[in-house]
């Protein structure tokens, strides 16, 4: 079956398809796609994944034309004058 695995990075999402066995799992789908060779900074350990943007888990089934999602992590950078304090 076909899926597709999607991994938004600047400057532009990577979008890989390819062809996986029925039962397939989102991190089987991950490894097939070849995308971990393109991005090694993926942790899949850290960073969330989904389908069709809804969360899911790396050993989750996966059907026809589902669309895998690795989500970055996002990061809040505190600039110097930016403090929680509201003095």
């Amino acid at each position: 079956m076909k899926v597709g695995v999607v991994y938004a990075v600047a400057p532009q999402p990577l979008l890989l398809t390819c062809q996986v066995e029925e039962g397939s799992t989102v991190a089987q789908a991950i490894e097939r796609s070849g995308l971990l060779r393109y991005c090694p900074e993926i942790d899949l350990k850290k960073q969330k994944v989904g389908v069709f943007g809804k969360f899911v888990k790396l050993d989750s089934c996966l059907k026809e034309g589902d669309r895998v999602e690795i989500y970055q992590r996002i990061t809040r950078v505190l600039d110097e004058d930016d403090d929680d304090d509201d003095d």
